[in-house]
């Protein structure tokens, strides 16, 4: 598999991302989630589905991924920014682009700003809203970020990011809404994800996702809005087996008549659980 690096200005400095080329045809970028356990390695079974279609740009997030991650300012105007500098670095255009999860929202928005960059774009189980404000609503956004200053801290932080990455913990997190068969949780799955938890520096993307600090946008509103008139053509990629609160978010924006939209087998990481199920949907469209 080609793999080489890429290397960008972000935050004043120049960071060096891990990324791989796989495939052959026009280009497409593909981008992954963003999650305690998000890295590149989610969108290679993808990327190889659609190899014989599309030469496809991989590149990890800022801040995540499965090696040494780069320590720049974890905030949307950082994501915004990479995208930003990779369509400076490796301007395409694009025949495509997808993004799955969180990244939904960066690569639309990027989109916007670079008419003309992609031909289409296809969004997989988006989602613009952390769990926390997910799961206990976005009022208590005040005692989110007093949670992420805690895990940010040396010492007392790192104790508490490892108490929230346990191998049960990140075990039930995947059968509850990452994989929609839990049977595919196995010791070795784990132990690759437990992997991704482990790198250093590992706790800053954590707690500022799972917080809501990399929330692209703050409501429903603001996350429609995003797909205005004036984008490229966007299909949405809605598993069957997404989580009640991400799902309805899904099905708002495809009752919005903005984009098309269809159902694939899966859960969030339907990309992962489903590579070939979304490969044809990808195709299709």
């Amino acid at each position: 598999m080609p793999h080489r690096r890429l290397i960008l200005r972000l935050a004043g400095r120049d960071v060096d991302l891990g990324c791989d080329t796989i495939g052959e045809g026009p280009d497409a970028l593909l981008l992954p989630a963003l999650s305690s356990i998000a890295t590149r390695e989610e969108m290679r079974p993808l990327a190889g589905h659609l190899a014989g279609h599309f030469r496809c740009l991989v590149p990890d997030w800022p801040g995540f991924g499965a090696e040494a991650r780069a320590r720049v300012p974890l905030a949307p105007a950082t994501l915004h920014a990479f995208l930003d500098a990779l369509a400076e670095a490796r301007p395409g255009p694009y025949a495509l682009g997808v993004a799955a999860g969180h990244g939904a929202g960066y690569l639309v928005a990027a989109a916007r700003r670079h008419p003309g960059l992609f031909a289409r774009l296809v969004l997989v189980a988006p989602t613009w809203r952390g769990p926390l404000p997910t799961a206990m609503g976005p009022e208590r956004r005040p005692l989110f970020r007093r949670l992420r200053r805690a895990v940010e801290t040396p010492l007392v932080g790192d104790l508490l990011y490892r108490l929230n990455v346990s191998t049960p913990i990140v075990s039930r997190m995947m059968q509850a809404h990452v994989y929609a068969d839990p049977a595919r949780v196995t010791p070795e799955v784990l132990a690759d994800k437990r992997r991704v938890t482990n790198q250093p520096g590992a706790r800053f993307g954590t707690a500022a996702f799972v917080t809501g600090g990399l929330d692209p946008v703050e409501t429903r509103e603001e996350f429609l809005a995003l797909f205005r008139p004036g984008l490229p053509p966007v299909t949405v990629l809605r598993p069957a087996g997404a989580p009640r609160r991400s799902g309805a978010e899904m099905e708002a924006l495809a009752a919005s008549g903005l984009v098309t939209a269809a159902t694939i087998p899966g859960a969030l990481a339907a990309h992962e659980e489903h590579p070939d199920a979304v490969a044809a949907a990808i195709l299709a469209a």
